[in-house]
């Protein structure tokens, strides 16, 4: 199933995608819902990002490609962390699909984009184990975690260098049944791939 959250005559709805229409939904796929009998056609709706996370958590370091990419400009051997890289990211940051990524006039020409899978997480989740982690997942995304490397060098934090105003784009849609072994994440400047990210840690 496709979820998405679009914008109609200046309201935003929670919907399913079935091409070529987007199924209104009354309530949110987080709780109670219903499906409406109004449909719409994409291009008479504006997609915005699929959900506003509550706590919005990024993994770093969590492809091989990647880290081999970091560790050659750097100098150094790349090699896989033994445990996660995990810190907060922003919502002001987070931006639809299809939007322009805005990079601030003090920044340096050192903006790196990074392909993400983004978990989205159904309900509360506290002191699980691996057996009962995937009753909580609702279904993943895509994102785009931009950098502003010169910022992550010198800053004691991340507030600026990934967390600037539309520096995470997101979504379009959640999918709630995929293979996640057959997942491909390519990376697009102006419609030119820049990355094809195969193999996670």
């Amino acid at each position: 199933m496709k979820w998405c959250r679009f914008e109609h005559k200046k309201e935003i709805y929670f919907g399913i995608f079935e091409d070529p229409f987007i199924t209104k939904v009354i309530g949110t796929p987080f709780g109670n819902y219903e499906l409406s009998d109004e449909r719409y056609k994409l291009e008479d709706v504006k997609l915005d990002i699929p959900v506003v996370p509550s706590t919005f958590y990024a993994v770093g370091v969590n492809y091989i490609n990647h880290v081999k990419k970091m560790a050659k400009i750097r100098g150094i051997e790349g090699i896989a962390p033994k445990s996660p890289d995990v810190g907060y990211r922003a919502n002001n940051a987070l931006i639809p699909h299809n939007e322009t990524i805005i990079i601030p006039k003090d920044a340096s020409e050192n903006i790196q984009y990074e392909g993400e899978l983004v978990v989205v997480i159904g309900k509360v989740a506290k002191n699980l184990d691996k057996n009962n982690v995937w009753d909580h997942i609702f279904g993943y995304t895509i994102g785009n975690d931009v950098s502003e490397r010169n910022w992550q060098s010198n800053d004691r934090t991340l507030w600026r260098a990934k967390n600037t105003d539309s520096f995470k784009p997101m979504g379009p849609y959640i999918e709630t049944d995929i293979d996640l072994n057959s997942l491909r994440t390519i990376i697009r400047i102006n419609n030119e791939i820049k990355d094809d990210l195969k193999l996670m840690i």
